[in-house]
């Protein structure tokens, strides 16, 4: 068992990790624009370190109004996944998707409609890191909140006790009209961090 950390990861580690960053973003797009039925187009994902804590304020505050879809993973690595996007931007996904058939309301259709949306960008990025890594990734059903940023946070907080902890998120921005600021976030699991760079070939 190494030392390895979020804090001292290296410059290669964040390279790689931003290309599985790139790549799930980059199939997402692929997967959305089919789904859409319209262009959609990606600007570089940011990746970065930060503590839980911080996490809300980086979302436009923990008050800011959020569709979140929160899913565990299990195989040959394990930990969890959240996936963030503003309620509005969630909502104009959502009537891309329903065309007149949505509502300015989040009722049954219109969080089914969003939670396939979600399946679809969470799996890519799954995707991505399975067939990179080679390792089995299998996802749980993905629970949908359309709540305060605060609020959807505080589930993996609780589950993980991780308050205090470093997390790494993935900034991706998509646009179609508008521009979809998404944030992907790994809950940590350092063993499985480990797996991915060993599988990789950027750790002995």
């Amino acid at each position: 068992m190494s030392d390895l950390t979020l804090e001292n990861m290296s410059t290669t580690y964040y390279d790689v990790l931003k290309e599985l960053g790139n790549i799930g973003a980059g199939n997402a797009v692929t997967a959305l624009a089919s789904m859409l039925q319209c262009r959609v187009d990606m600007k570089v994902p940011q990746v970065k370190v930060l503590d839980f804590k911080d996490v809300g304020t980086l979302l436009g505050g923990e008050e800011q109004e959020m569709a979140g879809v929160y899913l565990a993973v299990e195989g040959d690595i394990t930990g969890s996944i959240l996936f963030l996007v503003k309620k509005e931007v969630a909502m104009h996904l959502v009537k891309k998707l329903m065309g007149s058939m949505a509502s300015d309301e989040f009722g049954e259709m219109e969080r089914s409609a969003l939670k396939e949306i979600s399946n679809i960008i969470t799996g890519s990025y799954l995707n991505a890191l399975a067939s990179l890594t080679n390792l089995k990734i299998y996802p749980s059903v993905p629970d949908l909140t359309v709540d305060m940023a605060g609020a959807i946070l505080s589930v993996p907080a609780i589950e993980f006790g991780i308050l205090g902890d470093k997390i790494l998120l993935i900034q991706s921005q998509i646009s179609d009209e508008i521009e979809i600021d998404g944030f992907f976030i790994m809950i940590p699991d350092m063993e499985s961090y480990e797996k991915i760079l060993h599988s990789l070939g950027v750790m002995p």
